[in-house]
């Protein structure tokens, strides 16, 4: 079930301090208001020809922001002079990049040099969470693009392997409190992992606090001689829709990462977990107001709107 706008909204309003750049729900009311509805279909017809897109481009949004802000930098191609960050190891695995390039070009046909891939990009999260039954929350919008890329900067994202005080400092790096890291992770609602994200946790040594079951079970999906680089796991029971089975599994030991598991065995986070749990709803408008905190990292004001979202112009 999801908030309505007018109670996210005024959600917004009172937990995010807006940037600097001056983002605003209305931005683009004037001088491009087709734009989020062509967003929307372009994404919901990608999503219905191929059921993995909403989690990839929610993580597309979450691996953006966490490098060099919210500045569509993870969508520039790297060239030969330039490795990108879209080629960096952690985001060798992020697709579905088509699906904002098509959005943007039809933009560009309505309203041209006007709507940044950022702002585009930040749509697109939200209509994902949306169409794949979780909230609905205004977009602020306005941000410019970035026209520096890097491969070696994605060192700093948050690692499935991380501890709960590495995750908590990685987010306090960003303007977010511990409520946020607990609060975005459950993002992984959507999802799928290949087996290389957690076979040391069930191979090396079993990580004790895994459910011993569950790790059986992906220890056969995931054999130590594995040769099946499709392998992998589902994040939680109910991939396709966006829900809070992914606390309930965590509180069982059978968070997929490490890092998912590590938020129930911190006292900072296990009681968020808990919450959770045992309210959706609760959980649904927390996840709309840090999705916009999330938003604001690292705007820029001096950035440019790209033609085309690969390419700087």
């Amino acid at each position: 079930m999801a908030i309505s706008p007018f109670t996210a909204f005024v959600l917004i309003l009172t937990v995010v301090p807006f940037s600097e750049a001056a983002l605003t729900a209305h931005y683009y009311h004037q001088t491009c208001p087709q734009a989020e509805n062509i967003i929307y279909q372009t994404v919901r017809n990608a999503s219905i020809y191929d059921p993995k897109v909403p989690a990839r481009l929610l993580r597309m949004f979450f691996h953006d922001c966490f490098i060099r802000g919210c500045d569509a930098s993870l969508l520039l191609d790297s060239t030969p002079g330039n490795k990108a960050e879209k080629d960096g190891p952690p985001n060798i695995s992020v697709r579905s990049f088509y699906v904002l390039e098509d959005a943007k070009a039809k933009i560009e046909k309505a309203c041209p040099h006007t709507v940044s891939c950022a702002d585009v990009l930040a749509i697109a999260a939200r209509d994902v969470v949306a169409m794949s039954q979780g909230p609905w929350w205004p977009v602020l919008k306005g941000r410019k693009d970035g026209r520096v890329s890097k491969a070696n900067e994605t060192i700093n994202l948050p690692s499935p392997f991380s501890n709960a005080t590495t995750l908590i400092q990685s987010f306090a790096k960003r303007g977010l409190n511990v409520k946020d890291l607990v609060t975005l992770s459950g993002g992984h609602t959507l999802g799928f992992s290949h087996c290389s994200s957690f076979s040391a946790r069930i191979h090396n040594s079993t990580d004790p606090t895994i459910n011993s079951e569950f790790a059986m079970n992906l220890k056969k999906k995931c054999p130590l001689e594995n040769k099946d680089r499709n392998a992998g796991e589902f994040l939680d029971s109910t991939s396709s829709k966006f829900d809070n089975d992914y606390y309930k599994r965590i509180t069982m030991g059978e968070g997929v990462f490490g890092s998912d598991q590590a938020l129930y065995g911190d006292d900072r986070t296990k009681g968020i977990v808990d919450s959770y749990a045992k309210d959706e709803k609760l959980f649904f408008k927390e996840f709309a107001a840090s999705m916009v905190k999330l938003g604001n990292v690292g705007v820029i004001e001096d950035g440019e709107i790209r033609v085309k979202c690969s390419v700087v112009n």
